[in-house]
């Protein structure tokens, strides 16, 4: 740990409870309008508002760092970047359709990585009241407390969690996963946002997580699930130019006594 991390966790913590702030806001005064992108994925006024913050910020301060965010800069080219150079990943709004529809499970995200390591991550959680994250080495935390796996032992009595893509051409490969799971777990939850599932899997809520995933939906989560104890891997070959320190293809995240058995369910394919 760096005299760097630090400044940059204490900065970005101060960046998330911020934006948290102007979502709460906006759903208070009822002041953000819907839209949708590539016809189907909704975004709102505040997920764009949010990410002009987050993004403006981390450029004052640090104007040599790159920032890879869902709404601004989904599309960047992360080959060309420098191993030396840190890169944020942001989500300004990690479930989005939670938000618009009034329900808590809503996030910040912003992760930091540089090379092939991932340095720090934050979640707020606004209508919960829960700020996590974690520095790389350093453990994970929830409004400063400390947090550890559930440390489960058994799949037969662990309460898993996924999701479900925008894209529906691809739901049947996954509904057959789903099922495989569900027939061997205690029960499934579908809550809506990777980040907070994530984090949820570091406090212990959750017992694992899978799912396909972009980089802004998992690059803070990840670490603080990690920095708990929990092991991380994946469930599918790489089929993306994402470099794996942010890459969420079939992402799964649980207890380290769970993990090989739901790899082995998660290729036991039809």
């Amino acid at each position: 740990m760096s005299s760097n991390d630090t400044e940059w966790l204490e900065f970005a913590k101060n960046l998330a409870i911020k934006a948290g702030d102007m979502i709460t806001e906006a759903r208070t005064n009822s002041s953000f309008v819907r839209d949708y992108k590539m016809d189907h994925e909704l975004v709102t006024s505040t997920d764009i508002a949010v990410d002009q913050f987050i993004c403006g910020r981390i450029r004052e301060h640090y104007p040599k760092h790159f920032i890879l965010s869902e709404e601004s800069s989904p599309h960047m080219d992360l080959s060309t970047i420098a191993d030396d150079v840190p890169v944020w990943v942001i989500d300004p709004i990690d479930g989005t359709v939670n938000f618009a529809h009034g329900h808590h499970h809503v996030a910040v995200s912003i992760g930091l990585y540089v090379g092939r390591e991932r340095i720090l991550g934050v979640v707020n959680a606004p209508f919960l009241g829960e700020c996590f994250w974690a520095l790389k080495g350093s453990g994970a935390f929830c409004n400063g407390k400390p947090l550890a796996v559930s440390g489960a032992k058994q799949l037969r009595n662990a309460l898993v969690a996924t999701g479900f893509p925008y894209q529906k051409t691809a739901l049947l490969p996954i509904i057959d996963r789903v099922s495989r799971i569900l027939h061997h777990c205690q029960d499934i939850r579908r809550n809506g946002s990777a980040a907070l599932d994530l984090c949820w899997v570091a406090a212990g809520r959750l017992d694992a997580y899978f799912e396909s995933v972009k980089p802004w939906d998992m690059a803070a989560g990840v670490l603080i699930a990690e920095e708990a104890g929990a092991t991380v891997g994946h469930y599918l070959s790489a089929t993306s130019a994402w470099p794996e320190v942010v890459n969420g293809e079939g992402l799964i995240v649980s207890t380290p006594d769970l993990f090989k058995e739901l790899l082995v369910l998660m290729h036991c394919e039809k």
